[in-house]
């Protein structure tokens, strides 16, 4: 974001007051205003670049986040990969099995669900 102008502020309110009717004299109230925009001009000037460092320190530690997730969940390599054995997923593997057998597989998972959900103590209202 581009930064605030000191007078910046303060012109824009003059020319906004103006189209309503009402012109800013030089005076003492105007210097007080002047003052008010000046001081507003930079704490959203400061604000502004607390919140790029805030999101530049966001988006660091996110990357840390990631590169740990990564580092957790990727395939092992090395002695550990060659101790586990390969999972099959070709479509050779997957016909050598009966053709019911998948859905024998999800009917007694479901029944297992269902016995765990039975065996739970019923919650207090």
């Amino acid at each position: 974001m581009k930064q605030i102008e000191k007078d910046e502020l303060y012109e824009n309110l003059s020319q906004f007051l103006k189209t309503k009717g009402v012109e800013l004299k030089e005076g003492g109230y105007t210097k007080g205003i002047h003052a008010g925009c000046s001081l507003l001009a930079d704490a959203i000037n400061m604000s502004q670049a607390g919140l790029e460092r805030a999101k530049s320190g966001l988006e660091k530690g996110l990357d840390q986040v990631r590169q740990v997730i990564h580092e957790k969940t990727a395939p092992k390599t090395g002695e550990a990969a060659s101790k586990t054995p390969p999972v099959m997923a070709t479509g050779a593997a997957k016909s050598a099995a009966p053709a019911g057998a998948a859905v024998n597989g999800k009917a007694k998972a479901k029944a297992k669900t269902k016995a765990k959900a039975a065996k739970r103590p019923q919650r207090k209202k």
